[in-house]
């Protein structure tokens, strides 16, 4: 197996799961008592947000890339942001780790082609939502996708639940109510399906319990990674031709 650097803490409640689902997915894979072969580093989350609310996003960039530096001295082979939000500067992290980073973004968009959708709607936080550069650009790049995202009171609401409760590991049915809402808004808008683009929604909603297409973000990012460490075969994803 090869060895996989995982950049998290943000927050560090996805990268808890984020953790549970690559060693599962190495063990469904392998058996007996194998797990996956990580080299770790969680940020302090507080100072992140702080960067993110402010645009310093330079700042972020510089902390991040030294951390994944740190990685590749410590063995790692390749790298995992346990976030969907800082893959806005996913590229200065790669270059500053020199490590290959496995870009959210692409396992989530060879799962929707994979299920024969072009059009989806996007949940995560607001710079996710309202930054073009930070996901929705590859999406579209890379998969073909059309990608729709709530309106600003829906964003406004969405990106509050994400930062003052799941953030803090608060799972409240009230929340997971007005999510389901921002979907079928979003599914009337012809939607196909709907990302769930950022790392903590997988604690308010399980897409096995909805019959309308979810994609968790973080499951799709993990089981790739699993793949990678792995030397199985994953679905490339160019843009259609």
């Amino acid at each position: 197996m090869k060895t996989l650097g995982l950049l998290g803490g943000m927050s560090w409640e996805s990268t808890a799961v984020y953790y549970r689902l690559l060693n599962q997915g190495v063990s469904r894979r392998l058996g007996g008592l194998h797990s996956a072969p990580l080299r770790i580093a969680s940020v302090d989350f507080a100072p992140v947000a702080q960067w993110q609310s402010a645009g310093q996003w330079a700042a972020a960039a510089q902390h991040l890339g030294a951390l994944g530096s740190g990685l590749w001295r410590a063995g790692a082979q390749g790298l995992v942001l346990a976030t969907n939000t800082m893959h806005k500067v996913a590229d200065t992290i790669e270059a500053a780790a020199g490590l290959p980073l496995l870009h959210i973004a692409d396992a989530t968009g060879a799962a929707i082609r994979a299920a024969g959708l072009s059009r989806v709607g996007l949940l995560g936080t607001r710079f996710t939502m309202e930054d073009s550069t930070i996901v929705i650009d590859r999406l579209r790049q890379r998969s073909g996708l059309e990608v729709l995202v709530p309106p600003a009171a829906d964003r406004a609401r969405v990106h509050a639940v994400i930062y003052d409760e799941l953030c803090r590991g608060v799972v409240s049915e009230a929340s997971r109510q007005a999510f389901l809402g921002v979907i079928d808004r979003l599914a009337a808008r012809g939607a196909q399906g709907v990302i769930l683009g950022c790392t903590e929604i997988s604690l308010l909603l399980d897409p096995a319990r909805h019959a309308f297409p979810l994609f968790d973000s973080t499951a799709l990012h993990a089981e790739a990674a699993v793949a990678w460490m792995l030397d199985e075969p994953t679905p490339t994803d160019r843009k259609p031709t």
